[in-house]
């Protein structure tokens, strides 16, 4: 399998070096990107192909990757519309629908969104799909086995669905962080040492995470195993209950999908 990706960023570069750490060979990735030291490292770092220009890339053979920021797809897609062809196309870039990507690319070859979310830099991510329904059989087995380089797939029955999947998994990465600062903060004002309350803050996330995921119960239950009547744990959680902070967390997500959908429709715009 040949995989061509046009932009060379972060994302893409989690991507190629999931890849290869799986086996992929790495001449049988090239990489579009505009920076010179963006293609030094990819090229020292990976040993994959580097090049400055689309058309220096093509042909894109078996998938082309469109990993570039939103604000700069139109400009690539129109590019890279010269030379795609027939090679299935997985854009990478948020809020972009596939409607305006194809309109872009001047035809309409297979095409695919995804969603992925930041902890695919260290292999944890977990990514949101949707394919076209002509997308081939085959591109859609090589899309999901590029995305499970970096971490889980989970596949949406239709394109609007990765909105909601923005707000929860690709914006929710924030929200964890957001909620051990506070944990940091409180252990501090309780007299923990700063470094002390860090770890505390995020080895605490981290087991929780890892056991969720290991347990076949619903996190619900995992919840109330800590709650000892009358102890710690229930104090927290009623003031928790009483600020409405689990309907507030809701609402947050709520408003970042809406804010998924307002960003297509101000990407879409020619």
């Amino acid at each position: 399998m040949q995989i061509t990706f046009v932009g060379g960023g972060n994302m893409a570069a989690a991507l190629i070096g999931g890849m290869i750490a799986k086996g992929f060979p790495a001449q049988s990735i090239g990489v579009v990107e505009l920076l010179h030291e963006a293609r030094a490292r990819l090229s020292e770092q990976f040993g994959v192909q580097v090049f400055e220009r689309v058309a220096d890339a093509a042909p894109f053979g078996d998938l082309a990757v469109l990993a570039v920021k939103p604000q700069q797809m139109r400009e690539a897609a129109r590019e890279a519309g010269r030379f795609v062809g027939a090679t299935p196309v997985l854009s990478i870039a948020a809020g972009i629908r596939l409607a305006d990507l194809a309109r872009w690319l001047g035809g309409r070859p297979a095409l695919a969104r995804c969603m992925p979310n930041t902890p695919a830099l260290v292999g944890l991510g977990i990514t949101g799909l949707y394919a076209e329904p002509g997308v081939p059989v085959a591109a859609r087995d090589a899309m999901q086995t590029l995305l499970e380089a970096v971490g889980k797939v989970v596949w949406v029955e239709n394109e609007a669905l990765l909105d909601p999947v923005t707000a929860v998994s690709a914006s929710g990465p924030a929200y964890f962080f957001y909620f051990i600062e506070a944990l940091e903060q409180a252990a501090r004002e309780l007299g923990i040492a700063p470094e002390t309350a860090r770890s505390l803050a995020i080895e605490t996330a981290r087991g929780a995470g890892e056991l969720a995921a290991r347990s076949s119960e619903p996190p619900g239950v995992l919840r109330e195993r800590v709650t000892s009547k009358g102890g710690t744990t229930e104090r927290a959680l009623a003031t928790m209950n009483a600020d409405d902070v689990q309907a507030a967390i809701v609402r947050a997500v709520k408003a970042a999908s809406e804010r998924a959908r307002e960003l297509g429709d101000e990407f879409g715009r020619d």
